[in-house]
């Protein structure tokens, strides 16, 4: 079994886990989310920590193991905590506005960009340079973040475009005559 899925997971005051036939739920004061499991992956609650255990010997399944555990780990801390990303717009001109389920763009082309907010997800801009994604799925937040940089990433000559907020960008040389 993988060394990640040896440890169990605290589940903190307020969170409740429902484990049925292939599915666990996790319910706490932000939403519910729920997770499908992999055949050959067991689940258990016990002592306010959930456990998981390898039902099969195959190789495949003692992998999957610790995905599990970090799936169910990232649904405790959602349902609890949240989970944000920060992008930075660089550039003259740049800027961001966030209008309730849109975020609209202006990043430097001939139209205005809108991107639509998927459900369970919130957007906000402190600064027109600046914006940050809220939500309880990792895996939402981090996609939409994505979708955003994708618009205009960061170039290697001046490092224009939008970017997270702790990444670096190694700037090129220009080239020479």
């Amino acid at each position: 079994m993988s060394r990640v899925a040896k440890n169990p997971i605290p589940l903190l005051a307020g969170v409740e886990v429902t484990i049925e036939s292939g599915k666990v739920s996790v319910k706490g004061p932000l939403g519910t989310l729920t997770q499908t499991l992999v055949a050959g992956v067991g689940v258990t609650n016990a002592d306010g920590f959930l456990h998981i255990s390898a039902n099969d010997t195959t190789r495949e399944t003692h992998a999957m193991t610790g995905t599990v555990r970090a799936l169910l780990a990232n649904m405790v801390q959602g349902v609890t905590k949240g989970f944000e990303r920060k992008l930075n717009l660089v550039g003259v001109g740049y800027r961001a506005q966030a209008q309730g389920d849109k975020l609209n763009l202006t990043l430097g082309f001939s139209h205005p960009v809108e991107h639509p907010m998927p459900v369970g997800i919130k957007v906000e801009t402190p600064t027109q340079t600046e914006i940050i994604i809220k939500g309880m799925d990792k895996q939402v937040v981090g996609q939409v973040a994505a979708d955003i940089r994708s618009y205009r990433k960061p170039e290697p000559y001046k490092g224009k475009g939008v970017r997270y907020a702790n990444e670096v960008i190694v700037i090129k040389e220009t080239k020479k005559k």
